[in-house]
């Protein structure tokens, strides 16, 4: 069975991209980076393909041009255990970025991100639909996520 690689199109910052998300992610590290040749295109010396791995989850980031950017229709979820894993984690990627609504943020590079509770199911769901109302209402509200506060929401009632 093949291994999925999941491939990020940008325009010029892949490697610093990759650099970024290396530093942040615990048990992740850089692999090859090749760059463009004379006469392809863009500078020598600016980076193709950067291969990383975050987690042991395979990327590549290309450098293929402006023509194509991120958008929310993907993002990558973190699930954090608590909320010191989720100030952290919305901390670093949210430098030089934008916050989001719901737990999204969007890191420099313009890739999205949902920093959540790793109990966001069991927050959302359940058999008390009023409690995930709560809950629910609650996370509406947000932009960082407050474990705490979705937590008391859901109870309440």
């Amino acid at each position: 069975m093949p291994e999925l690689t999941t491939c990020l199109w940008f325009d010029t910052e892949g490697e610093q991209a990759a650099e970024l998300y290396v530093s942040i992610f615990p048990d992740s590290r850089m692999g090859t980076i090749t760059r463009y040749p004379e006469g392809g295109g863009r500078p020598a010396d600016l980076a193709l393909t950067v291969e990383f791995e975050l987690q042991g989850q395979k990327f590549v980031a290309l450098n293929g041009g402006p023509q194509h950017t991120f958008t929310e229709a993907v993002s990558f979820q973190i699930p954090c255990a608590d909320q010191a894993e989720i100030d952290r984690y919305w901390s670093l990627l949210g430098d030089g970025g934008e916050e989001g609504p719901c737990g999204w943020i969007k890191d420099r590079f313009g890739l999205s991100w949902q920093v959540i509770p790793a109990n966001m199911g069991e927050l959302m769901g359940g058999d008390d639909p009023d409690a995930s109302a709560r809950a629910f209402g609650a996370m509406m509200q947000m932009s960082k996520l407050d474990i705490a506060a979705l937590e008391a929401a859901r109870a309440a009632g």
